[in-house]
């Protein structure tokens, strides 16, 4: 038995990195960094692996409640032998269910509920839906992730886009069509970005979109 929950585990360690992607907060953190950094026309600055640290530091942030009550009703009595291996996991699945819910649009649950062929509680509530399975809920909760993560991306392309505009029609009505607009648009990007406390806003407005 021990060596069946060491492999178990050992899985689980090799599945760490789906499992956040798939049922955290961090898909949408990440995907709204990227088209940040493609509106702003920095290339490659920020780097990757900054974005990926931040995202990974504000899912933390974002996550924690939830990690906090893994840890009060599933680890701690699995660390002191009271339940099970199975018990763990089914416990430690509620939290991670719960947020998921939240999360979720009814209509794309349903949907993924239809092409499960299993059925929608006729009360929606958070309670009656975290006991659909897993194969259900983590669909629709990325679905609905990326759909808004999408718009958080179409709201952040929208100034800096006008930016681009405005400078476009200037060189033009100038004559000088051969300077890129790019290189005389960044820097106003940049100034726009720092005054505003784009950093400061951007988190601000994820973390609570979240709650």
């Amino acid at each position: 038995m021990q060596t069946l929950e060491i492999l178990l585990l050992t899985t689980l360690i090799s599945l760490v990195p789906s499992i956040l992607v798939m049922t955290t907060s961090f898909a949408r953190y990440l995907i709204s960094f990227s088209f940040l950094r493609n509106a702003m026309g920095t290339q490659q600055t920020p780097p990757n692996l900054v974005l990926t640290g931040l995202a990974l530091f504000l899912t933390l942030l974002t996550m924690n409640p939830a990690v906090e009550q893994i840890e009060q009703e599933a680890w701690i009595p699995y660390q002191a032998g009271e339940i099970t291996g199975e018990e763990f996991v089914e416990r430690a699945a509620v939290p991670i269910k719960e947020f998921m819910v939240r999360q979720t649009k009814v209509d794309t649950l349903k949907m993924f509920c239809d092409l499960a062929d299993i059925p929608l509680p006729e009360t929606i509530s958070v309670q009656s839906t975290v006991n659909l399975p897993l194969r259900v809920l983590v669909p629709s909760f990325m679905t609905c992730e990326l759909q808004r993560a999408f718009e958080i991306g179409f709201l952040l392309y929208i100034p800096f886009m006008l930016i681009d505009v405005v400078v476009s029609s200037t060189l033009m009505s100038m004559g000088m069509i051969m300077l890129p607009p790019s290189m005389i648009s960044m820097p106003f990007k940049l100034l726009l970005f720092v005054l505003l406390d784009g950093w400061e806003l951007l988190f601000s407005a994820l973390i609570v979109g979240f709650k």
